[in-house]
């Protein structure tokens, strides 16, 4: 059976796979992917540490796989400098931004405003863009409360494939990957950050919840920014 028509229990893969075994996995998955959608297969780059592991992961299974970075005006200085160096590194990245006026401090007044425009536009116009049929991302299913119900092949937005491969992974297991294979990683890391995002809207916190630092203070607290729930081409609604 094609690996990306599974049906598996996901949390019982979560505990049962070993280390090895999670990695020949998300190859396999990426590995098919690409055979089935040649160029329409493109990797969503956050610059994260599980977005790093997957650019890498696809790198293995084809050097020539494309990327895509979104980039916000209130990116960490970190996060910029790191991203010019990815850049440099692998020409395949392509960058979106969205340079629009926006109101002062709007992550403030209006967080899922303001991630609409600078992060889910920009998204939508890389699909659109890059002709996009499958996007592969570095969601994980034990990351946080908002990323338990995803699967590792998804259409949620008809036409719009999404990949998850390491759907299954710890966040251990990306670490040890990223160490085993000399991966390089933000900086920001270092200082004690688990989850990234803009400046503003992102904290170092003692929570068990990775993404528990992000947007504290507002409706979005440990939420999402937008382009895993809001649809990227079906923009009326009716594909998500």
């Amino acid at each position: 059976m094609s690996i990306l028509k599974n049906n598996d229990d996901l949390k019982k893969l979560v505990d049962t796979l070993n280390f090895k075994e999670k990695v020949e996995r998300s190859l396999a998955l990426i590995e098919e992917a690409y055979k089935k959608y040649g160029d329409g297969l493109v990797v969503a780059n956050s610059l994260g540490k599980d977005s790093v592991a997957i650019w890498d992961l696809a790198r293995k299974v084809n050097p020539k796989i494309r990327g895509f970075i979104v980039t916000t005006r209130y990116k960490p200085k970190a996060t910029i400098k790191f991203m010019n160096e990815e850049v440099a590194r692998f020409p395949e990245l392509k960058v979106y931004k969205n340079d629009v006026e926006i109101p002062d401090k709007l992550y403030e007044t209006k967080p899922d405003k303001c991630c609409d425009i600078l992060k889910v536009e920009p998204t939508r116009k890389a699909v659109e863009e890059m002709k996009v049929t499958c996007w592969i991302t570095g969601l994980r299913c034990t990351e946080g409360r908002t990323r338990t119900d995803f699967k590792e092949v998804e259409e949620r937005d008809k036409g719009l494939v999404k990949l998850n491969p390491i759907l299954i992974w710890k966040e251990r297991e990306v670490w040890e990957y990223l160490a085993l294979n000399e991966v390089k990683v933000n900086p920001l890391y270092g200082l004690g950050y688990r989850s990234l995002g803009c400046a503003p809207c992102t904290k170092i916190t003692v929570e068990d919840d990775e993404r528990a630092g992000r947007w504290i203070g507002t409706s979005k607290c440990g939420g999402e920014c937008g382009i895993h729930t809001r649809p990227l081409k079906n923009i009326g609604g009716d594909g998500i």
